[in-house]
């Protein structure tokens, strides 16, 4: 099954907390503090691997995540650090922001790409040591890593784009150009998936081509399959538009080539401005007036015309060679720069909360004091004034004076309760 675009979620591992540990040893009174560090979270990393063609392992995987740092220990221990998750991707494969479009990564080089990173742990009692402190009973909690949706989307890599209408010949021409091994068949929407083959022509010189399946009137809006694979020519630096030149399926090879070139406008403008060059398929069962009349027309339009009959060689190795030449004049691959992240609309104060009185109790809400709660002990005095310095710096405590509370009234910080003491 080829799967070219898959919706999948990442996370980064959190980092270990830290420890909260003293130095307990025979012989040495008041070892003082000795906990560790928490190790960092493991980050998500994506890497291309030339050897996948398919997203088709992401449609039954969807979740993704890395190694959490482990919790620092006593004896001044550090915790392990989570090992990094790498995830393979086939060469070519976009990497977006589910909620956004952004384009992350363009996995079109041999470079990984850190998409999340894991978070940094939490440091160990030792840290808080000092002259007055000695001997701090608590220590930070590792930070959460960082986790996201994302989109993948492969656009395969390939230097040449076979477009045209279906049973035109497609197939077979790349089978007799390359190694590859498409299902070849006398009717319509053979082939199911893009095809790829390496092309080697004399001196060495070698290019990709990509088979697209069967395009027809209005697949830039959803009709028949080529809607479902535009975009794996995106990329492509040149286009070969194969068209039926014999008229054998009763259509006209003029109108054929419009139509096929309208629905790449539609598409995409930029792709229909790239250079092409039309190949006109089956001359052999063509007579000389049709193949010298559909010459004129596309001469006349400015592209380069090759008269080929991919089922006997006639003029392949013409075409082939033609491609080669179009090429080295060309730049590389198209490669998607990724898009800077938006920049978070900064609070215009760090300390952001809501207060509210409810039955008499004094509710207060802040996302960022849940994870001050997370790194005080309450059952350690030094802790708890910590604590209590943070509300006030904060304004908390100005915000519930103001609110007119009480001494013994009840405050209560998501499941932390207290009772007011001015």
């Amino acid at each position: 099954m080829f799967v070219d675009v898959a919706r999948i979620r990442v996370r980064a591992g959190d980092g270990g907390n830290g420890a909260v540990s003293f130095r307990r040893e025979k012989y040495v009174a008041a070892g003082g503090p000795d906990g560790g560090d928490g190790g960092k979270g493991g980050d998500v990393v994506f890497l291309a691997d030339k050897s996948m063609s398919t997203l088709i392992d992401f449609k039954y995987k969807k979740n993704y995540a890395a190694e959490n740092g482990e919790p620092g220990r006593g004896k001044k221990c550090y915790g392990r650090a989570g090992e990094d998750l790498v995830i393979k991707v086939p060469q070519g494969t976009l990497i977006k922001e589910a909620g956004t479009g952004r384009l992350i990564a363009d996995m079109s080089g041999d470079e990984s790409v850190v998409v999340a990173r894991g978070g940094n742990g939490g440091w160990g009692n030792t840290h808080f040591a000092t002259p007055t402190r000695q001997a701090p009973r608590f220590a930070k909690g590792g930070i959460p890593g960082q986790a996201c949706d994302l989109v993948l989307e492969l656009k395969l890599l390939a230097d040449v784009g076979l477009v045209g209408f279906p049973n035109v010949g497609k197939s077979t021409l790349i089978s007799v150009v390359s190694s590859a091994k498409p299902k070849i068949a006398n009717y319509h929407f053979t082939t199911l998936i893009p095809n790829l083959g390496v092309v080697k022509v004399a001196d060495g010189y070698s290019y990709v081509m990509a088979d697209i399946p069967g395009l027809i009137e209005g697949a830039s809006e959803g009709v028949g399959l080529g809607h479902a694979f535009l975009r794996h020519i995106e990329r492509c630096r040149l286009i070969v538009h194969m068209v039926d030149v014999s008229g054998v399926e009763g259509r006209d090879p003029q109108e054929d080539f419009e139509k096929i070139n309208q629905e790449l406008v539609r598409f995409n403008q930029e792709l229909a401005g790239r250079p092409q060059i039309v190949a006109a398929n089956k001359c052999d069962l063509a007579s000389e007036e049709q193949i010298q009349q559909f010459r004129s027309y596309i001469e006349e339009k400015g592209y380069d015309f090759y008269p080929i009959s991919a089922a006997t060689g006639q003029g392949v190795d013409q075409l082939k060679n033609a491609i080669a030449k179009a090429l080295a004049e060309l730049p590389p691959i198209l490669a998607y720069e990724p898009e800077p992240p938006v920049p978070e609309e900064l609070p215009k104060n760090k300390y952001e909360f809501d207060v509210r009185g409810e039955d008499g109790v004094y509710i207060v809400e802040a996302p960022w004091l849940l994870r001050v709660l997370a790194n005080c002990n309450m059952d350690d005095y030094e802790s708890l004034q910590y604590f209590q310095r943070v509300l006030v710096n904060s304004g908390v405590i100005k915000a519930l004076e103001e609110m007119g509370i009480q001494e013994g009234d009840l405050v209560s910080i998501y499941d932390f309760e207290f009772n007011y003491i001015p």
